[in-house]
This record gives C-alpha cells, sequence and structure tokens, in this order.
C-alpha cells in the first residue's frame, strides 16, 4: 500500500500517508467514537510499509488542533514504530504542528517529545496571520 488518504469529518482528522514519499500527514480534530477503529488500519499500514525494510527519510507531521484521550494514545502506538525504525537507522522526523498561542497542543508535543531518542522531534509553531 503506498497511499491512504482519508478526508476529515467532524470527529477525525484528516490523513495523508504517502508511503512512497516517505510523508505521513495527520491534520485537524481527532475525537473518533472509536479511535482504535480509526487508528488501528493506519499503525496497521505503517507497521507492514517499515517491516518492508528500507532506508528513505521518513516524516510525520501531525498538526492537530484537538484530539482526546483515546487518539493521543493511538498516537503514541504511531510513535512506537517510528522510534524503533530510526533506532535500526533510518532517517524518521516527527513534525508537531501548533498554533501559536495554543499552549496545550504545544504541552502534548512537548510531553510526547520527551519519549523520543532515536528519532527526530520538531516542534513547529504556526503563526496566526
Amino acid at each position: 500500500m503506498d497511499r491512504i488518504q482519508i478526508p476529515p469529518t467532524s470527529r477525525s482528522p484528516e490523513v495523508e500517508f504517502d508511503f512512497a514519499a516517505g510523508r505521513l500527514a495527520i491534520r485537524g480534530e481527532s475525537y473518533p467514537e472509536d479511535a482504535a477503529a480509526f487508528f488501528g488500519p493506519l499503525l496497521q499500514a505503517l507497521r507492514g510499509h517499515l517491516a518492508a525494510g528500507g532506508t528513505e527519510p521518513l516524516t510525520l507531521e501531525i498538526a492537530l488542533a484537538y484530539f482526546n484521550s483515546s487518539s493521543a494514545k493511538a498516537l503514541m502506538n504511531l510513535f512506537l514504530p517510528l522510534e524503533d525504525a530510526a533506532a535500526g537507522g533510518r532517517p524518521v522526523c516527527v513534525r508537531w504542528v501548533f498554533a501559536e498561542g495554543d499552549d496545550a497542543i504545544e504541552e502534548a508535543g512537548e510531553d510526547f517529545a520527551a519519549d523520543f531518542t532515536h528519532a527526530r522531534f520538531e516542534m513547529v509553531r504556526e503563526v496566526r496571520a
């Protein structure tokens, strides 16, 4: 599977996983009724991609304005195999995008970043126009 595209809904984020290009993105708000059902196939696809090997850089961009605790757990589940891939030598970057002044999302990113030792975790502040 080279590409996954899921449009946003009122409760779930937009997803664009382009494995061939090494670019994965989750944007919007995330509080699906069943986070495991929403994120499970994404995790499965990510694990499958990583298991196929490869040394190409991989970037996951997370730009969420809001997420619930179930989504936070699901994000951590996505981060773990990326951290493992980075430990194995694959260049991996997680870009955590947050709006200027959104302290809650910024702090959540900082909390996630503390769990990374091999993958690069970038905090990206978006300045409002």
